[in-house]
């Protein structure tokens, strides 16, 4: 079940504010009398606020995330289609239209605050635990780093601690395919004629980066069904069935959000600021992820006083952390 929580006022760093604006979120478990069993699940970049759907084999009674014990949260995050305020929001005013492409760059920490201010007015009083994966990553450290007396642990899972020159340019390349888009009208694009060539596309490029060669090697090798090789159907499918799901003025607000992914905010010194983390933490990583290689994790674990490091030995890339969702459960069942 999604909610929506309406913050009364909420603004930018970048200095925008803006009235009534929603946050969608959705809950599992019981609240304890003292309120302090909370986990929070930050979603990666399009997924939405059910984690029940894409970590099911990490939710539930008896599993990492263990609803008998904690009370778990996911919050949608700013600019995502999926409920909270985003480009296709509409705004009560003289129009009532939505900001498409005028909607101002949402950074991590912009999340992390809208989404304490709904905590606080949901009555929790501390968070045990702040759990995600690729952005996910960057709002769980994002907690750690804003609110260290009210978290007591982070699970940062594939990520670093800035958003990479590398990492940056898959999102460039994405952001061109989309503004190159016959259709895209400098974002004020029409519902019926939205720029889904170059949404697609981007996706497509998205999929490969989350991937590894060997991961391709081992699903498609060189087969062909009716002429066309197998891997290129996948890609077509996914950009067809994300055009389904997904807006072109969303996606490029959230990738802009990942690029703004800097604890050190531009000052170079992330290892000072790590080090100043109170929390214990958990920090996972995936050996062939070729966005954030196993090196951004050892950083953060080798900065963060109270860490401790995994690496996932799997082939499957990036994508690891929503694929061999065992392996994390039993993280979870033991450090936990």
């Amino acid at each position: 079940m999604i909610n929506i929580h309406y913050l009364d006022s909420f603004t930018f760093e970048s200095g925008y504010t803006f009235k009534n604006i929603p946050i969608a979120y959705s809950t599992w478990g019981k609240l304890n009398d003292t309120a302090d069993n909370v986990i929070v699940v930050c979603h990666s970049l399009t997924s939405n606020t059910l984690v029940d759907e894409w970590w099911s084999d990490i939710l539930g009674p008896n599993k990492g995330l263990d609803t008998n014990k904690y009370f778990v949260i996911c919050f949608n995050v700013l600019g995502s289609p999926y409920g909270s305020f985003s480009p296709i929001t509409k705004i009560n005013g003289d129009t009532n239209t939505p900001l498409n492409s005028k909607f101002p760059v949402p950074s991590i920490r912009d999340n992390v605050k809208a989404h304490k201010l709904v905590l606080d007015q949901l009555g929790i009083n501390k968070v045990f635990c702040a759990i995600g994966g690729s952005l996910g990553g960057m709002q769980t450290l994002e907690w750690a780093n804003q609110f260290s007396e009210y978290i007591a642990k982070i699970i940062p899972i594939g990520v670093g601690a800035w958003h990479s020159p590398w990492c940056i340019a898959w999102s460039d390349i994405q952001r061109q395919m989309i503004m190159n888009d016959p259709n895209w009208s400098n974002g004020f694009y029409s519902n019926d004629n939205p720029p889904n060539d170059g949404l697609g596309l981007a996706r497509q490029t998205a999929l490969i980066s989350y991937r590894s060669q060997s991961s391709f090697q081992d699903r498609f090798k060189r087969n062909k069904t009716d002429d066309i090789y197998d891997v290129s159907s996948y890609l077509m499918h996914h950009h067809d069935i994300f055009n389904d799901r997904f807006d072109a003025n969303c996606y490029l607000a959230l990738l802009d959000s990942m690029d703004t992914h800097d604890l050190s905010h531009g000052t170079n010194n992330c290892a000072a600021v790590l080090k100043n983390f109170t929390q214990d933490a958990l920090v996972i990583g995936i050996k062939s992820d070729i966005l954030y290689p196993p090196e951004e994790q050892e950083f953060l674990a080798n900065h963060i006083p109270r860490a401790e490091l995994k690496i996932m030995d799997f082939s499957h890339g990036h994508d690891t952390f929503l694929i061999e969702t065992d392996e994390i459960n039993q993280y979870l069942l033991s450090w936990l």
